[in-house]
């Protein structure tokens, strides 16, 4: 946690192109960026990006870093702010440089960083959760750390925690952060949620067998041993519509044949 010197360099120069037209920058590798600040007019400028990239890396948003525009005789000590990533590419679409004073002191946010392995998680006992991963200190910009560390190897139990009261911050630097809010911290495992097995496949009725079929699916002792109406042939010597007819009227066809020999 170390605070940073001034000791980088950045060159810069005005930018003319705003708007929509910064993408023909960006294709020939320029980054587009703004200097802003107390008591400091709001300025358009560009840089190369191979320069810009190996510098953010090594300071991050916390590192003090002298900005040399075309044109003027002495740098500027700034700090890289707000830097817009391409979610796709990944590379840094725009920044700004906060111009500061390194007699005054300045407000900004400090990562934290987990380091080490909680025998909580590794026996299983619980989950780790960071509600937090940065917070917010004053200092002057020479003495901002790089960051905060936090030693994940102290959590045991569950609702063992880290706490912003935990931070270990150097001399001059001021945490602004509420000391109660919570860093880190075990909570008990989740539990897994049931799976409910899939349903089974129906089967249509007819090709459930006979005897697994519910009672009102299964065919009447009367339907198993007469079959329908429909389904009785016809009597002998004629034709099934002449059957049904007679049937109907409820007459058997040998009445009607011994009455017409009668006639005769």
């Amino acid at each position: 946690m170390a605070a940073k010197k001034e000791k980088t360099k950045l060159k810069v120069e005005k930018r003319k192109t705003t708007g929509r037209k910064v993408k023909l920058l960006r294709r020939e590798g320029i980054l587009p960026a703004n200097i802003y600040g107390k008591k400091v007019k709001s300025q358009a400028v560009q840089l190369d990006l191979k320069s810009f990239l190996p510098i953010y890396q090594e300071v991050g948003e916390t590192g003090v870093v002298s900005l040399q525009l075309k044109g003027e005789t002495k740098t500027r000590p700034v700090l890289i702010h707000n830097v817009q990533i391409d979610p796709v590419t990944d590379r840094p679409l725009h920044a700004d440089f906060y111009q500061v004073s390194l007699k005054e002191k300045v407000t900004t946010e400090i990562p934290i960083e987990l380091v080490g392995e909680s025998p909580a998680v590794k026996e299983k006992v619980g989950i780790l959760i960071q509600p937090l991963s940065e917070v917010e200190v004053e200092a002057l910009p020479t003495e901002l750390p790089d960051k905060f560390e936090i030693d994940i190897g102290k959590l045991k139990e569950v609702d063992d925690a880290f706490t912003v009261a935990d931070l270990k911050a150097p001399e001059g630097v001021k945490v602004l952060t509420g000391a109660k809010q919570i860093l880190a911290k075990i909570e008990p495992p989740t539990k897994e949620e049931e799976v409910a097995p899939p349903p089974e496949e129906e089967v249509p009725p007819e090709e459930v067998p006979e005897e697994e079929r519910p009672p009102e699916e299964k065919p009447s002792e009367e339907e198993v041993k007469a079959p329908p109406e429909e389904a009785k042939a016809p009597p002998k010597g004629k034709k099934p519509a002449e059957a049904r007819s007679e049937r109907v009227e409820g007459k058997p066809a040998e009445a009607k044949i011994e009455k017409k020999k009668k006639g005769k």
